[in-house]
């Protein structure tokens, strides 16, 4: 069910749905192609957590080939973070009001740019920069992703099959980062690794231009420059402050940096409650639905996504396995989830989206439960019927929070609901990774490794207990 629209949202009028059943295609757009669009979207969207995930299975040669110490091999995961979180839900605003293919295309662009110079950088510096600039490409991909979808797939099974196999794209990224990463890295070098990523951007950049069909909503939004300049700003310093963290957090940089991120987007908050024309309408918040898709993006990045981004070097330190052998357990998980939200449309019609958020949490939670007693004697074997479980899990949330990032905001504002939706997640997932990192590094890494899966579990039950709150509220209406 989608929120009444209020603010800008009352203010824009769609056109009558064409013949893809979506609305605000721009004259002379032609019809859109449903296959075709799939394709490329999820490519794109699988490429981007391929570049997020390819250097876990490599951090410590990526580190020492570039000159990194501690601090620069922390960066390397979370500058990519910085980027997505700072510009997901502008990039989603801009692409509703000035063209999702456009902004689209341009992210893609902008991705093969930034994983060239990460191949060519002479340091780490350049290095870690061009890490940041591909979240922020990624970021102009993700948030019109599920827009230019929808705009593809009317409203029916058609877009929930489309929707899944998104959620399953997501998956298959994370499946294939790290064994993508490890491989490249072994046979060929660690520049390839990003000089493959950039030809593989570069390809899918022009088969967007050719094959997307441009949509956008009918009435622009004038730009909403304070919402944009606070919410950056705020997810920077707050990332920053988890980031810089986890080497002690009682230092006065990482304190200013954490108050800042507190306060600046505490002030995006009253800005967005007070313009005229917000980049994100604060009312959408007051549906269940558009809660429970947020929350339970939150939820999502700070249980699942976090410990998930730390599981391979929990199991090169404990376990001591190779970075190959460690990107293949980590496929265990990821390449269930592919699955699972492939086959998740099965459960439209059975069970609400916050239902199968919720269960999909629980699921994980479970799964990730099993992972409790690492110890350098565990054979990697007895890892994977949790693994399994959570990845199950992990299929139904991409899915269904996929479902719901769409259908709670008003269908000329999807970008945006991707992008607040995505937001959220990367968001959770700085938080989840500080939190691992912090409880996985005490002295006796066996025990840290346990308190972080316990961590991880109590996270994924206190986010699934959301989306039945959200669905408890809405019965009534």
């Amino acid at each position: 069910m989608s929120p009444a629209p209020s603010g800008a949202a009352r203010q824009s009028s769609v056109r009558p749905a064409p013949a893809s059943g979506a609305a605000g295609a721009p004259p002379g757009a032609g019809p859109a192609r449903p296959g075709a669009t799939l394709l490329v979207v999820g490519s794109a969207t699988a490429l981007v957590t391929v570049a997020y995930t390819a250097p876990t299975p490599v951090l410590a040669a990526t580190a020492e080939a570039l000159h990194l110490g501690t601090s620069g091999r922390t960066w390397i995961l979370t500058g990519t973070l910085v980027g997505l979180a700072a510009l997901l839900l502008t990039a989603g605003s801009a692409a509703d009001d000035h063209g999702r293919k456009r902004v689209f295309t341009l992210g893609v662009l902008l991705f093969a740019v930034a994983a060239a110079v990460a191949a060519l950088a002479p340091g780490g510096a350049v290095f870690l920069a061009a890490r940041v600039l591909q979240g922020a490409a990624s970021a102009a991909i993700l948030a019109p992703a599920l827009g230019l979808i929808s705009h593809a797939h009317p409203p029916g099974p058609g877009r929930v099959r489309a929707l899944g196999a998104w959620g399953a794209a997501v998956g298959l990224g994370i499946a294939l980062g790290p064994v993508y990463g490890a491989v490249v890295e072994q046979a060929v070098g660690l520049r390839a690794v990003y000089g493959g990523l950039a030809l593989a951007a570069a390809a899918l950049a022009v088969l967007a231009a050719t094959v997307l069909t441009e949509s956008r909503a009918d009435h622009p939004r004038a730009l909403d420059p304070y919402g944009v300049l606070t919410l950056a700003a705020g997810t920077t310093c707050l990332i920053a402050g988890l980031a810089e963290g986890r080497t002690g957090w009682a230092r006065p940089p990482v304190l200013v940096l954490l108050a800042l991120g507190v306060l600046l987007l505490a002030a995006f908050v009253l800005v967005e409650a007070v313009v005229a024309e917000p980049m994100l309408d604060l009312a959408l918040f007051r549906d269940p639905g558009f809660v429970a898709a947020t929350g339970g993006a939150l939820a999502t990045g700070l249980a699942v996504v976090g410990f998930m981004s730390c599981l391979p070097a929990l199991l090169q330190s404990v376990l001591g396995l190779s970075g190959p052998a460690t990107a293949g357990v980590l496929a265990v998980w990821s390449g269930v989830s592919v699955l699972s939200a492939l086959q998740a449309r099965r459960l439209a019609d059975r069970m609400p989206s916050t239902t199968q958020l919720a269960a999909g949490l629980l699921l994980c939670a479970a799964g990730q439960a099993g992972l409790y007693g690492l110890a350098p004697d565990t054979p990697w074997a007895r890892l994977v019927p949790g693994l399994v479980v959570a990845g199950i899990g992990s299929g139904i949330l991409n899915a269904a929070l996929a479902r719901l990032a769409v259908s709670s905001v008003p269908p000329h504002r999807a970008a945006m609901g991707s992008g607040a939706n995505n937001t959220a997640r990367y968001l959770g997932s700085a938080l989840g990774v500080a939190v691992t990192v912090a409880l996985a590094t005490p002295a006796h890494p066996g025990t840290g490794a346990d308190h972080a899966v316990l961590a991880s579990v109590a996270f994924c039950l206190l986010g699934a207990a959301l989306p039945l709150a959200a669905r408890a509220r809405r019965r009534p209406r």
